[in-house]
């Protein structure tokens, strides 16, 4: 974790970021896209060990140190597409490599699938397609997520009485992570209140999706994507939970690597790093 990094905010036309910028600046373009509730540390231990990339690691909105959506607005995964595609714009990268991991992952597959002629390479760590529900489901789910929604505003932000607190809280998430990875997490996204200390994260992050594609629509993105895909699946990760899943990549244009760890398996040790870096410096630079 020694490389050299430069923070900058990003002024899209509707909202600022916060990034990372690593790499040599004649290197490969690569946007890298964090999971749900995480933050750009979540590539603090593999973007070392990735070789020849310029690589743009960004605080997604409500997320690290990222503004957050404004009131009235929602934090649907198509909007993190358009705001990812919006910092391509200022770079001026026409065309670009993703890095993602989990709902980062999700976010990279569409904007692929949306945008073939943009991506030139997609590497994927532990997800691919979003949660998808069935048609007929569809009345409910949105009724529950209003209904969250308005429930919302009597709900406060948890305070921690310590910032090692905090770190044991996010140990515990509905994704939990070991110590070290949650350290690092917080480096970002935790900061002090009166009485102790709270994540940043924006709380309608938490939210129910109000709606979901159908497996079809989601499948979709994927089978319109143009460039080389590469799909790092954790062993111990969530979509070797989820029925099924296996056997949907199968019929899937990727290049799927399975390997040992859990669902941040790039950023709870330096071993787990290593074995991803190694699984996509070949991915970026094919012999």
């Amino acid at each position: 974790m020694n490389m050299q990094v430069e923070e900058v905010r990003l002024s899209l036309p509707h909202i600022e970021l916060a990034a990372h910028i690593y790499g040599p600046a004649d290197g490969l373009p690569v946007i890298a896209v964090h999971g749900w509730m995480d933050n750009l540390m979540s590539f603090a231990r593999l973007v070392p060990k990735l070789h020849g990339l310029r690589i743009v690691a960004v605080d997604l909105a409500g997320h690290g140190h990222s503004e957050h959506r404004p009131p009235g607005a929602h934090y649907s995964v198509w909007e993190n597409v358009y705001d990812i595609l919006q910092v391509a714009e200022q770079f001026g990268w026409e065309r670009f490599s993703l890095l993602g991991h989990s709902m980062g992952a999700i976010v990279s597959t569409l904007i692929a699938g949306t945008m073939p002629h943009r991506v030139e390479r997609l590497a994927l760590i532990d997800a691919i397609i979003p949660h998808t529900a069935k048609p007929e489901a569809t009345p409910e789910e949105l009724a529950a997520a209003f209904e969250a929604q308005m429930a919302l505003k009597n709900k406060r932000k948890r305070v921690h009485d310590s910032f090692d607190k905090a770190i044991e809280a996010r140990m515990k998430g509905a994704v939990s992570v070991n110590r070290e990875a949650s350290e690092l997490l917080a480096q970002r996204g935790v900061m002090p209140v009166p009485g102790g200390y709270i994540w940043r994260t924006d709380s309608r992050l938490m939210l129910p999706s109000p709606v979901r594609f159908t497996l079809p629509q989601a499948l979709a993105f994927v089978h319109r994507i143009a460039c080389p895909v590469s799909l790092v699946l954790a062993s111990q990760g969530v979509m070797t939970k989820i029925p099924g899943s296996i056997d949907l990549l199968k019929d899937l244009p990727v290049e799927l690597t399975e390997l040992p760890g859990r669902h941040h398996l790039h950023l709870e040790d330096e071993a787990g790093a290593q074995v991803v870096a190694d699984c996509f410096n070949r991915f970026f630079h094919p012999a």
